[in-house]
């Protein structure tokens, strides 16, 4: 019976390892408020391209933790018949072409009521493009003045 607890302990505790490769950038340290220090949940580069790109949109959350980005509703100034919304997810801690996905969400203004309407999938393709380039920029802009 003991040898199975301390196997099984020791399985527990292998699960804990990691397999992220040592050369992959994996996130920055920030400080908390309380002085600690805490690392960024996920890709630094990612995080940071996005909300670089969706800054003009007014942002309602971020939690660099979960890497979840979620911008308030934006009109744009030629048309103010619509409206948009965005919700971005960094996926990992790696910087990778899959690492980010960005939802977009627009509405149209009807009888006075906001509607909800389509989304082109062409336009969140560029947005999520705009996003890896932006990453790939802040990458080379860290390693060039490391």
């Amino acid at each position: 019976m003991r040898r199975i607890a301390v196997l099984f302990c020791a399985l527990v505790l292998s699960a804990c390892g990691s397999d992220t490769p040592k050369d992959v950038d994996t996130g920055t340290t920030i400080t908390s408020s309380g002085g600690g220090k805490m690392t960024l949940g996920v890709n630094q580069y990612l995080w940071h391209a996005t909300l670089d790109t969706l800054a003009f949109m007014p942002l309602q959350s971020a939690d660099p933790f979960g890497g979840v980005i979620i911008t308030d509703w934006y009109t744009p100034a030629s048309s103010s018949g619509e409206r948009f919304k965005a919700t971005a997810y960094i996926l990992g801690r790696e910087l990778r072409s899959d690492g980010v996905r960005v939802s977009i969400f627009r509405q149209v203004l009807q009888n006075g009521q906001w509607v909800d309407a389509q989304v082109s999938p062409v336009t969140i393709g560029e947005i999520e493009n705009k996003v890896l380039a932006r990453a790939r920029e802040l990458r080379e802009q860290s390693q060039a003045s490391s």
